[in-house]
């Protein structure tokens, strides 16, 4: 189902800012304990929808949590529009939350959950009702208004959560990985909603998630966390192609990882020997000159073709394939190299043209798609 967005009532053009800035922001549960958040700095710019991202312990739920106010920071600070708000009480800031559990009022229809928080600002009943109205009909509720959350199903739930959230007109909205209890299909249709109605509205949001696509697909900016830490902030372009360390290369997508050596630095660009030839790559600030590093290639960037002759020696461009997997539209091989084992993913294969395991073929990659990183 595609959401059609409804004109807000006239109150809900008024134009929010929604710039934070956590700075020196830390949280230890106890003296002698890692910090799940360790000394980050990150500013989130109005109307940007920016993805906290990472493995599960890595202080992205917790940060979350500290800028909505449930978690008291061990140190640093939280401003919103150049206000400190880090003594504020959740329910003192201007943020709406949508959790992971929905968290509906069970004994309320779709109409009162969503206008449960305005009625606690005690708005007049008439401006209640449109903004409610306008909610429902964003959300694609508006036939389901008197029902309870029990007799929806869980897309439907978790739109209600949003719209809970969409109505109050928060300067920040906060998503606690929303998406994790539903089905890969209705998944993909959710964020996508989310991010059509976040682009409508043009609210500030932060977003929690361990889903890669998810991140991939909703963000203006996606911050990687590691151990507490930030690893890299940037677009999901520059995250995927131009990762800051080996963690974010790994953690993000697929990626070979091959020895190189790094030299003849200089406009950004180093020469290293990989399969048999030397080659002009993009290179990381941080690698040493005449260094060992790592060459991340991803396996959509690996060219394979079959060699005219089907066996030999592993040696220059020649590799052998060791696995062949065939997906549909995609196969996905596992090559032996001089090198090291790669894995390359060929898109839209002719049936003839599928290698098979321990043919013989030839191993090139794009160069311009490639990365030299700091080695391990």
């Amino acid at each position: 189902m595609t959401t059609t967005l409804a004109s807000p009532p006239a109150a809900a053009a008024a134009p929010v800012t929604g710039q934070l800035l956590l700075t020196g922001l830390t949280k230890q549960y106890t003296p002698t304990a890692k910090p799940a958040v360790d000394n980050i700095d990150l500013e989130i710019h109005p109307g940007e929808f920016l993805t906290l991202l990472g493995p599960s312990g890595c202080g992205k739920t917790t940060t979350l949590r500290m800028i909505a106010g449930f978690e008291t920071p061990t140190a640093g600070t939280i401003s919103l529009d150049g206000a400190d708000i880090g003594q504020l009480t959740p329910d003192k800031r201007p943020m709406a939350m949508v959790f992971q559990s929905y968290a509906l009022f069970p004994h309320m229809s779709v109409a009162e959950n969503v206008s449960y928080g305005l009625k606690l600002r005690k708005l007049p009943k008439a401006r209640i009702e449109e903004e409610v109205s306008f909610a429902l009909t964003a959300m694609s509720l508006a036939d389901l208004a008197q029902r309870a959350p029990n007799q929806l199903s869980g897309g439907q739930q978790q739109r209600v959560a949003l719209a809970r959230a969409m109505v109050m007109k928060p300067k920040v909205l906060l998503f606690d990985e929303p998406l994790s209890n539903l089905d890969a299909k209705l998944r993909v249709q959710m964020r996508t909603e989310i991010r059509s109605l976040q682009r409508r509205l043009g609210i500030t949001s932060i977003y929690v998630t361990h889903d890669q696509d998810e991140a991939m697909s909703l963000s203006d900016r996606i911050v990687v966390m590691n151990a507490g830490r930030i690893e890299q902030v940037a677009d999901p372009g520059n995250v995927y192609r131009r990762p800051a360390s080996i963690f974010v290369a790994d953690f993000i997508g697929r990626a070979n990882f091959l020895e190189v050596e790094a030299t003849e630095l200089s406009g950004g660009k180093t020469t290293v020997d990989a399969f048999g030839k030397a080659r002009r790559v993009a290179v990381h600030p941080d690698v040493l000159a005449d260094g060992e590093a790592s060459l991340l290639i991803r396996p959509e960037s690996v060219i394979v073709e079959g060699a005219p002759n089907r066996a030999g020696d592993v040696q220059g461009d020649r590799g052998r394939v060791l696995s062949s997997v065939f997906y549909g539209p995609w196969v996905e091989y596992e090559i032996e190299t001089e090198i090291g084992n790669v894995t390359a993913v060929v898109y839209d294969p002719l049936p003839e043209n599928i290698m098979e395991p321990t043919d013989m073929v030839s191993v090139s990659f794009r160069e311009d798609q490639a990365w030299v990183l700091p080695d391990r």
